[in-house]
This record gives structure tokens, C-alpha cells and sequence, in this order.
């Protein structure tokens, strides 16, 4: 199979597209595939690693007020579709493969007017722009959350399949998890750690969320040497949060970890009793599989408030719990914390709900029905 992946600007774009890419590599050793998307999103620094070739088509996104560089961008736009003409043309694909983000916009359309079998991932609860402006022209619509179909022009062409991971949540269980932690604990108390309390503020960091757990830290934590809790701040937000840390004399507390960032993450993910994070798709997706009670803060700076909307699905169906940076204060988060860690029957319940969103097979459901799709259009 000869496919072209695209979609870029995040990681939230190009780790899909990637885990996409790497089952039809398993499933189809001999496929051709390669990538498109701009010379400076995060694509450039993801997609070699994986040894795929990338191809460059300059694109960007439309501001949300008039302005000049609107004008620019809408130039742009025209040009880039014809150059993605001339790449498939070039790279014969059998179908073109989008994952969100403005990058996908200009080979998506490209392939559509050419009469090549084209698909769309989108992983949030909301559709993006670049998915609203593609929709009309793909011939498949694939979503994580079933709540996105109503917000489609064409429902009928969307097949809910989750959200294509590059990593194997589930594969390793809690217990063991926990061993290879140190954390041996288990609700008789018989040993030192009888709760695993794990959050972080993103990759980068968020102040508020920070500021948020350090509260918790100084309010609640500390105070239960039987909760280990680990924190991890992001890499911009560090030394500031260190600082408060410290200055609160948390540092002292060896039940306390302040990290900058956590490098098995799967590992200490599997082990938690409790996840507070944001609640980006891949997180999510991520919390579904390994049935993990929650507290989401959704970031108040992506786009059309998408993490919001995606929190909100797991919180209408009991699965999560949703505090908007805006609401937190110290007795909020502490109230939201002792209720899932003391109320064994509210978190199992909690874990039970957000394990029938999981699904687990969402990167074989995709390469199946493409392979349906490219067998539609060449008979």
C-alpha cells in the first residue's frame, strides 16, 4: 500500500498519524509511506525518528481577526493545494491520511480533487477548523468521541474508532506497576504506600496547575504519609515551582516528588490510584484504557476551548472529575482528592464508567477500513 500521512503542528497531530503509520507498516511490511506537513512544526522533529520521509508544503492557520496576514494565509492556501497536486502525482498514493491541524488541509484537499481515497482523523470532542473545512471532501470521517458526529455536516460518513496511541496502555498491570516502583502497598495498610496520587501540568508546564498541586501538597498530602505523590511540573515551570516547594518546606516530606518531567510515564500511569492531568485526547485515551480515576483541568488556551469539551464528555458520563482552572481553589481540590482516594466505591465506580470508553483497537479499525476504502474506489 503506497499512503501519505499528514497532519502537523502538535504532537497531539503527528503521534496519531505515527501510530497509524507504524500499524500499516506491521500489518503491510512492503507498503510505501511517507509524511506531509510544514518545514517548522513538531513533524520535523517526530517523523524522521520513526525513518518515514517527510515532504514540506508551507501552510499556516487563519487568525481569529482580520488582519493582513489573513490575506496572506488565504494565498497560501490556493498555492499549497496545488502543490499537493503535484506530490501526488509525483508519489501516486493509494489514499491520503489526515490527522488534524492546518498541515493536513493542503494533501487532503489535493488528494480529494484528484479522486484519491482520503480519511480524517479527529480526536477531540469538537471538530477542529482544518476538520470543518475538510469534511465535506473526505471520503471518511474517523473520531474518538461518538459526541463528535452530531457536531458533522455529513454524520454518515464518520466510524468512531477512538483514538490511535503509538504506545500499548494496559500492557503492564497495576500491581506489577507497582512493584517495579517500590510501591508495594495494598489496602491493608501493610506497608508503607497505601495511595499512588500522580499529576502533572503537561509537557511544558501550566503555573496554575502547579501552583494547584502544591496546594494540595501543603493541604492534603502531606498530611496522609500513606499517599505517595508524585507531581510532575513541565519543563518551563520548574525552577518556579521548586521554589514554592521548597519555600513551603515540602521537600522535607518523603512521601512528596516534584519532578520536572516523568520518563516512564506508563509505568507510574499504570501504578496510580488517582490521575489529575489536562485533558488533551491522547491523555484521555491514555486514562480510558488503563480505567483511571481522574481529575481533569482542561487548558483554557487551545483552540475553540477543546479540552474543555472533551472533560466534559467523561464528566457527563461519571467517569472523570472536572475542574476548570478558573474554579480551583485549595479546598475544591482537596475535597475532589479525598473523596475518590477515601471512597473506594466512588473510584471503582469511577473506573468502571471511563473503561467503557476505552477502545483499545482504534489503529487496526483505521487500517482496516482504509483497505475497505481503497477497494471502494478501485472497483
Amino acid at each position: 500500500m503506497r499512503v501519505l500521512m499528514t497532519g502537523g503542528g502538535t504532537g497531539g497531530h503527528v503521534n496519531p498519524a505515527l501510530a497509524i503509520a507504524n500499524t500499516i507498516r506491521e500489518r503491510e511490511p512492503d507498503s510505501e509511506i511517507a509524511f506531509v506537513g510544514t518545514s517548522h512544526g513538531i513533524e520535523n522533529k517526530l517523523v524522521p525518528k520513526e525513518g518515514y520521509p517527510l515532504y514540506h508544503i508551507e501552510i499556516r492557520g487563519l487568525r481569529r481577526s482580520l488582519s493582513l496576514e489573513n490575506i496572506k494565509t488565504a494565498f497560501m492556501v490556493l498555492t499549497s493545494v496545488h502543490k499537493g497536486k503535484k506530490l501526488i502525482k509525483e508519489f501516486k498514493p493509494d489514499i491520503v491520511i489526515g490527522t488534524g491541524g492546518y498541515a493536513c488541509f493542503p494533501i487532503l484537499k489535493a488528494a480529494s480533487l484528484c479522486g484519491i481515497p482520503t480519511a480524517l482523523h479527529e480526536s477531540n470532542a469538537y471538530p477542529g477548523v482544518a476538520v470543518k473545512m475538510l469534511e465535506s471532501c473526505v471520503d471518511r470521517m474517523f473520531i474518538n468521541f461518538e459526541e463528535c458526529r452530531s457536531k458533522l455536516k455529513h454524520p454518515e460518513r464518520a466510524l468512531c474508532v477512538g483514538n490511535p496511541l503509538r504506545t500499548k496502555p494496559g500492557s503492564i498491570s497495576y500491581d506489577r506497576a507497582r512493584q517495579q516502583m517500590g510501591i508495594t502497598g495494598d489496602s491493608s495498610g501493610s506497608s508503607k504506600y497505601r495511595r499512588f496520587l500522580l499529576s502533572c501540568g503537561g509537557s511544558m508546564g501550566a503555573e496554575q496547575v502547579n501552583f494547584a498541586m502544591i496546594d494540595l501538597m501543603k493541604n492534603y498530602t502531606s498530611k496522609h504519609p500513606e499517599i505517595l505523590h508524585v507531581h510532575a511540573t513541565g519543563a518551563i515551570e520548574y525552577e518556579i515551582a521548586k521554589k514554592r516547594f521548597e519555600d513551603t518546606g515540602l521537600d522535607k516530606c518523603p512521601n512528596l516528588r516534584l519532578l520536572e518531567y516523568i520518563y516512564d510515564m506508563p509505568i507510574e500511569m499504570a501504578a496510580a490510584d488517582l490521575v489529575i492531568a489536562r485533558a488533551g485526547s491522547i491523555t484521555i485515551s491514555e486514562l480510558e484504557l488503563e480505567g483511571k480515576a481522574c481529575i481533569l483541568i482542561p487548558s483554557p488556551n487551545v483552540t475553540e476551548n477543546h479540552q474543555y469539551k472533551n472533560a466534559k464528555v467523561l464528566a457527563d458520563r461519571g467517569a472523570a472529575i472536572l475542574i476548570e482552572e478558573k474554579d480551583i481553589t485549595p479546598e475544591r481540590m482537596t475535597e475532589a482528592v479525598r473523596h475518590i482516594l477515601e471512597d473506594t466505591a466512588a473510584r471503582q465506580t469511577m473506573q468502571k464508567n471511563i473503561r467503557t470508553l476505552a477502545v483499545a483497537d482504534a489503529c487496526d479499525r483505521i487500517y482496516e477500513d482504509c483497505k475497505a476504502l481503497i477497494r471502494e474506489k478501485t472497483t
